[in-house]
């Protein structure tokens, strides 16, 4: 994946400013920068001006890279996995505490070629999740803002009724954000 990077795209200056030249290098860089959510879920520059990201801003920086740059094959999902705390150990306290086993997390990640990839953070790995992801589906950068957003709530509402959980949609969604704090401490 040698791709050198040659686009005037807004996304290809940044990196390249960061003296990265090819699409192999900027992903490497990418996967390197601290987990933390951007002031914006829809300006992927952040992730470079922050010098951070979450898996949503990383991995639609990475997809909008590849597009400005005729990267082939490079494709963004949303995967609603069982986040839990073996495969996500920074949430096991707080699950714990609230007796629950998993949440249905909704994870942005990329496939190339045949290879999915979670650049999520330096230690993130596919393989920790790829058995326990419940559904997927590709999706444009853009979509990791509100529709990201949308598509994870009708989810989890759904599954709280179908498994007819105790726990209200909100006192839920509050658990699982506490869960992603823990992720950026």
């Amino acid at each position: 994946m040698e791709n050198r990077l040659t686009s005037d795209g807004k996304f290809t200056q940044l990196i390249l400013e960061k003296g990265i030249a090819t699409f192999s290098e900027a992903i490497q860089y990418v996967k390197n920068l601290p987990y933390g959510r951007n002031a914006s879920r829809t300006d992927f520059s952040l992730v470079i001006s922050e010098n951070k990201g979450s898996c949503s801003t990383k991995h639609a920086f990475l997809k909008s890279l590849a597009d400005e740059n005729k990267v082939p094959d490079v494709m963004l999902f949303i995967g609603i996995y069982q986040m839990n705390g073996t495969n996500t150990p920074k949430t096991a306290k707080i699950l714990s505490e609230n007796n629950i086993d998993f949440i249905p997390e909704a994870h942005c990640y990329l496939k190339i070629k045949n290879d999915y990839l979670d650049l999520t953070s330096p230690t993130a790995c596919f393989d920790n999740i790829k058995s326990v992801i419940l559904e997927e589906i590709t999706i444009d950068p853009l979509q990791v803002g509100d529709f990201k957003i949308g598509y994870h709530q009708a989810f989890l509402k759904k599954w709280l009724s179908d498994s007819q959980s105790a726990f209200s949609f909100t006192g839920f969604w509050n658990i699982r954000e506490q869960c992603i704090e823990a992720l950026s401490s």
